[in-house]
C-alpha cells in the first residue's frame, strides 16, 4: 500500500459501523479511491458517500475522514474534487441519536482546514476546453473552506472556546 492510506491498518474497522453494517469493508473502499481506474474510483467515492454520510454520519466517518484528507492532497486520485465533496457532506452532516459521532466528525473535517487551504491555490493545469482537474479541486477546496470556516451545527456549538475555534 505504501504510504497513502498505510496508516489504514491502525483502525479497528471491524468494530466500527456504517449505514449497512460493518465498516471493516472501508479500507476496500478507500483504496478503489486511491488507486481505481474512473469507473471504479467514481463507484467507490458513491458507496463511502452512501456508507458513511448520507443521511446521518456513523461512529465510522470520523475514522474515515483523515484518509479522505489523505486522498484530496494526493495528486494521483483521480477525483480528489469528489473528495473534497464528500468531505464538505460530511460536515453538513449529521445524527441527532449520537451527537458525539457527529462531533467527531466535524473535528476530524475542521482539522483537514490547512489542507483544503494549500488546496484552493493549487497552480492551473492548462488544458482545452473543459475546466482542468486543477481548477475543479480548487472550486471544491474554497467550497469545503468556505464551510468549515462558517461551520457552526448544534452538536459542535457546545465546544470549549479553544476547540470551538476550530470550526
Amino acid at each position: 500500500m505504501g504510504t497513502v492510506l498505510g496508516a489504514m491498518r491502525n483502525v479497528r474497522w471491524h468494530e466500527l459501523q456504517h449505514a449497512y453494517g460493518s465498516a471493516s469493508q472501508v479500507p476496500g473502499v478507500l483504496s478503489r479511491i486511491a488507486w481505481g481506474d474512473a469507473p471504479t474510483s467514481d463507484e467507490a467515492l458513491s458507496d463511502l458517500e452512501r456508507w458513511i454520510s448520507t443521511p446521518p454520519v456513523f461512529d465510522s466517518t470520523a475514522a474515515t475522514v483523515p484518509f479522505l484528507w489523505e486522498l484530496a492532497a494526493t495528486d494521483t486520485v483521480r477525483d480528489r474534487a469528489g473528495v473534497l465533496d464528500l468531505l464538505a457532506t460530511i460536515l453538513a452532516a449529521g445524527n441527532a441519536e449520537h451527537p458525539a459521532w457527529t462531533r467527531a466528525a466535524h473535528d476530524a473535517v475542521a482539522a483537514g482546514r490547512a489542507t483544503a487551504a494549500r488546496l484552493t491555490a493549487a497552480p492551473d493545469t492548462p488544458g482545452a476546453g473543459s475546466p482542468s482537474p486543477a481548477r475543479t479541486v480548487r472550486a471544491a477546496a474554497t467550497r469545503l473552506l468556505a464551510a468549515i470556516d462558517r461551520h457552526g451545527c448544534p452538536a459542535c456549538a457546545g465546544l470549549p472556546p479553544r476547540e470551538a475555534e476550530m470550526h
